[in-house]
Formats: C-alpha cells, sequence, structure tokens
C-alpha cells in the first residue's frame, strides 16, 4: 500500500487497517487519521509516535496495559491478536520448555506487581534469551524510566507492524 492511497482510506477502512499497529488501541489510528494527508509512511509514524507522546502518563501507562503478557496465558489459548502471535512465535517463546514458562510466570507477574502494567519489548528484534535477560534487568528500573522505555518499545512494535503494512 503507497501513501496516496493510504490518505484515500476511509475512517473505517484507516482504522480496520491500522488500528492494530498499537496493540489493541484502535483509538489511536482512529484519532491520527484527522491529520491526512501524510506525505510519507514515516510522516505517518511521526504522527502515531506523537500522540502517544502527548498522552498523559495514565494514557501511556492506559497503552501498555494493552499489551498481552510475553509468553503467557494469551499465548497458548489462542487468543492473542494475529500480530502479537506471530512476534512472540518468532522470538520463540511459543517454544520454551516448562521451566523457562514457569520462570517468564513469574517474572511477569513481579513486573507487573511492581509497575502496573506488563512488561513491553519489541520481540521481533529480540530472542527468548534476550526478552528474559531484558526483563530481569528492567525489573530493577525506576517506573518513570520503566515506562519511558515500554513506550519506546511500542514505538518500535509499530513502525514494524507499519512496515508490513
Amino acid at each position: 500500500m503507497d501513501i496516496r492511497a493510504v490518505n484515500t482510506l476511509s475512517y473505517e477502512e484507516f482504522v480496520d487497517i491500522f488500528g492494530n499497529v498499537v496493540e489493541r488501541c484502535p483509538l489511536i489510528a482512529a484519532a491520527v487519521w484527522s491529520r491526512r494527508p501524510f506525505s510519507t509512511f514515516p510522516d505517518l509514524e511521526a504522527s502515531i509516535a506523537e500522540f502517544i507522546d502527548n498522552l498523559p502518563v495514565s494514557g501511556q501507562e492506559g497503552i501498555l496495559r494493552c499489551h498481552p503478557d510475553l509468553a503467557g496465558r494469551d499465548l497458548f489459548s489462542g487468543s492473542l491478536t494475529p500480530e502479537s502471535r506471530g512476534e512472540q512465535t518468532q522470538a520463540g517463546l511459543a517454544s520454551l520448555t516448562p521451566a523457562e514458562e514457569s520462570r517468564m510466570r513469574r517474572l511477569n507477574a513481579e513486573y507487573k506487581d511492581r509497575f502496573g502494567f506488563p512488561f513491553v519489548i519489541c520481540a521481533r528484534m529480540n530472542d527468548r534469551e534476550s526478552i528474559v535477560q531484558r526483563l530481569s534487568e528492567r525489573l530493577g528500573s525506576d517506573p518513570a524510566e520503566e515506562l519511558r522505555r515500554a513506550v519506546e518499545e511500542v514505538k518500535k512494535i509499530c513502525h514494524l507492524r507499519l512496515r508490513d503494512i
């Protein structure tokens, strides 16, 4: 799809196509649609990033809460979005050993208890070993820094999903 085609999409078509570039947040696509016309895909991506950056902390935390736990219940129950399923599978999270699954459950729970939202990392830019390592490391982060880091990871995921479109 080229940018001219994007700019001619109706509101409904735009939200249908771009509604999950930020996981389970079609509201972002709905809000960004009104910023058309976009000159390039990077312009569209910048509009999404600007929208996210201008949200209050509670809004940014809300975006993070829309993300599933990595290697969590949703992966194994089949309730992930197609994008998340592909990303987690590509990173090797769908083939964890029982011990690795247990460790991920424990780390995910500790992270959520500490920060109030799930651990977010661009799975397509990592493998399962680096994901577990980063999750362990980031548990010690300052909450404000972790929010900033998690939002940046959302933007990386968005970038790759836009590229796929």
